[in-house]
């Protein structure tokens, strides 16, 4: 018998603006990833600029027929994309859809279907419109709220017989981290107030809410979740002031989630406004429509972290977007983010244990610098033995974690086709079943090919699991 649900949705999951490119065709608009071609932590250019990777990205949007069918040859049961909001909308305030864009979409699900998969879309995926970074200064606006109602009414008006499942934000916690990417905020990060960017959350928690709430008028069977940047903390010592430490840092994303799954501000968040004298400016309806409250709770994954209230001991972890210091006893990846595959189980269980609602692991994977050879048959492949060890100790993690009683729906390993990276906007650091032909110069034939990992996914698909 397999560990894992009959129902279990196994596949995998992109963003639109780290594959599609097309970044200017058939009427789309900038949006912010347009103009940063070193990713987070780079600094963001006036214009689109050659060297940014993600204007071709890895051609998905030519070439996506292709790639779904090697998506279905895997097995997969779901595939997670986001919408580019400037597709939909250029410059994010228009009242009228650009046709376009829509029309990609229907074609994309239309897809999909053909092959049993089921789209699983994020609204909006650290893709802003790059209008309303410069003229609204992104979510710091309270008008962003109209704005993303009238695009949510539009996709799922047209969507509603093709998508069941939807995420209003990807990871919206990191809003805190990467104010312009995450939020489109085109204030510097280092002006911003704490005022400020928790004004912005909760401006993007009421657009979440309003969403979840008009998905479930307009498609009464849809599921709607939020998406949260998961990264389990855990104390440096058993010294109890760690663990308070613990407490405090952990307080800071389980916010995102409580609101998502509780529909009210929880009492250590209002504590903490109230001695960093922040104030949230509540308008009169936002109270009633927080209490719209999401059908599940969806998360990434890659790597724990660790806290202590010794100054001494505080260092920052290398490719660690969320702070805090590195864990002396795991190992890590080439880019310093560390592996730790019982920290999934341990998140599944306290998200369960908190929320009591169904949980989706909807990012998961180990970005790695693979090189392609040509096997004995003459075909070219990629020996990633140490993206299929990684992966499996993940899935055995979850498989635990059912055995515990935890409720999950399923699993979507992040960059299932190589794509560029969101935190270097780099194709080098490559997370794919498929290979893709591209190099960071810009070079490559933009050939897909199988790496083992695709043969050993497939094959765990196949068996519900018990491949593991």
């Amino acid at each position: 018998m397999s560990k894992f649900p009959e129902t279990f949705l196994w596949g995998g999951a992109v963003a639109a603006n780290q594959c599609e490119g097309a970044y200017c065709e058939d009427g789309k608009g900038l949006s912010v990833q347009d103009v940063l071609p070193h990713g987070i932590r780079g600094k963001r250019t006036e214009e689109p600029t050659e060297e940014n990777m993600k204007l071709v990205g890895i051609d998905f949007y030519h070439r996506y027929k292709e790639d779904v069918r090697l998506f279905a040859e895997m097995g997969f049961k779901v595939f997670r994309t986001s919408i580019a909001w400037s597709r939909i909308f250029p410059r994010g305030d228009e009242s009228e859809p650009n046709e376009a864009g829509l029309t990609f979409y229907d074609d994309l699900f239309d897809e999909c279907h053909k092959y049993g998969i089921e789209p699983l879309v994020t609204i909006s995926h650290y893709e802003t419109p790059l209008y309303l970074a410069e003229h609204y200064n992104g979510w710091t606006n309270r008008k962003l709220i109209g704005f993303y109602e009238n695009y949510v009414r539009t996709i799922f008006e047209r969507y509603k017989g093709k998508v069941k499942y939807w995420l209003t934000f990807n990871e919206i916690n990191s809003i805190l981290h990467a104010p312009f990417m995450s939020g489109g905020i085109n204030t510097p990060k280092e002006e911003l107030t704490e005022q400020e960017l928790y004004q912005a959350a909760h401006h993007e928690l009421v657009a979440s809410a309003l969403a979840t709430k008009i998905g479930h008028e307009i498609m009464p069977d849809a599921k709607i979740g939020c998406m949260i940047l998961s990264m389990p903390t855990y104390p440096l010592t058993p010294n109890p002031n760690d663990m308070i430490q613990v407490m405090e840092d952990e307080h800071k994303n389980y916010f995102f989630g409580d609101v998502h799954a509780r529909g009210v501000y929880p009492g250590y968040m209002k504590r903490y406004f109230r001695e960093h004298e922040i104030e949230i400016r509540f308008e009169s309806e936002d109270e009633e429509i927080l209490k719209n409250t999401v059908d599940f709770i969806s998360f990434s994954y890659y790597m724990s972290t660790c806290a202590t209230a010794d100054e001494t001991k505080k260092q920052q972890g290398e490719g660690n977007l969320l702070g805090g210091v590195p864990n002396p006893t795991l190992k890590a990846s080439d880019w310093g983010w560390q592996i730790d595959p019982k920290g999934l189980r341990y998140t599944l269980n306290m998200f369960w244990d908190r929320y009591q609602k169904p949980l989706f692991i909807v990012e998961n994977g180990l970005g790695a610098a693979d090189v392609l050879i040509e096997d004995e048959n003459g075909n070219k492949t990629v020996e990633d033995d140490y993206r299929i060890q990684y992966l499996h100790d993940h899935l055995e993690q979850v498989a635990e974690a059912i055995q515990d009683g935890v409720d999950v729906m399923g699993y979507t390993s992040w960059g299932c086709i190589d794509v560029v990276s969101a935190s270097t906007a780099e194709l080098r650091k490559r997370y794919g079943y498929i290979y893709v032909d591209r190099n960071d110069d810009g070079t490559g034939t933009l050939e897909r090919y199988k790496k083992k990992s695709f043969y050993w996914y497939k094959k765990v698909i196949e068996s519900n699991g018990e491949a593991l």
